[in-house]
């Protein structure tokens, strides 16, 4: 009930906003636009119970780029670039674990619905590839994944200015992944299918945040 109140003041807020824009001023696509997205995370935590220190780092880039083929439906592709390190500390000696990722992709979307100006809505599908590495201090084989997936996922732009704009993704409706994990000798397959149509029970749970340029 929290989250439908807060779906609905958020509906509510951009109508509000957009009732106040010059008539003049135009938000959204067109055909031939090219968009430039981009989003980035980053998070470092430090857990300390006075026997085992851990500190792990981790930081994530994912731009993407799409062109629109008219006023409402884009295709583009899309790259993910990630590292993480992770140091625990028991007695004074420290060991340290260092991840890497890299991932590709191809997508489509669809504005269906706008609030307003400035707030469009969209759905977006998408599949794609990626590899990830874990070495760890004093083993010598690494821990590798590579795998693929697909996805049907929600979002928004709230547009600043014309050509500026705010991305919400919102939820993952539907996902499904293969993975292959590779340890020295030892191989492993995996797959996983998940979905959520009840968008108001993952709808602030799973949001994302990023900068959209239109060109």
């Amino acid at each position: 009930m929290k989250k439908l109140l807060l779906l609905s003041a958020f509906a509510v807020f951009g109508l509000s906003v957009n009732a106040q824009e010059e008539g003049e001023k135009t938000f959204g696509f067109e055909q031939g636009n090219i968009i430039v997205e981009g989003g980035i995370n980053f998070n470092s935590s430090t857990d300390d119970d006075g026997t085992v220190e851990d500190k792990s780092s981790r930081f994530n880039f994912m731009p993407k780029a799409g062109y629109f083929i008219n006023d409402k439906f884009a295709v583009g592709i899309e790259l993910g670039i990630g590292s993480g390190k992770e140091e625990t500390t028991v007695g004074g000696t420290t060991s340290e674990d260092k991840t890497s990722s890299f991932s590709g992709g191809v997508f489509a979307r669809y504005y269906f619905l706008d609030l307003g100006k400035r707030f469009k809505t969209y759905a977006e599908a998408g599949v794609g590839f990626g590899s990830s590495k874990l070495e760890q201090e004093g083993v010598d084989d690494e821990l590798k994944t590579t795998g693929f997936g697909v996805g049907i996922d929600l979002g928004i732009n709230y547009f600043i200015t014309e050509c500026f704009a705010i991305n919400f993704g919102l939820a993952d409706l539907l996902s499904f992944s293969s993975n292959t994990t590779e340890f020295g000798d030892a191989e492993s397959d995996s797959t996983s299918f998940n979905g959520n149509l009840n968008i108001f029970n993952n709808f602030f749970d799973t949001a994302t945040f990023g900068l959209t340029y239109r060109f």
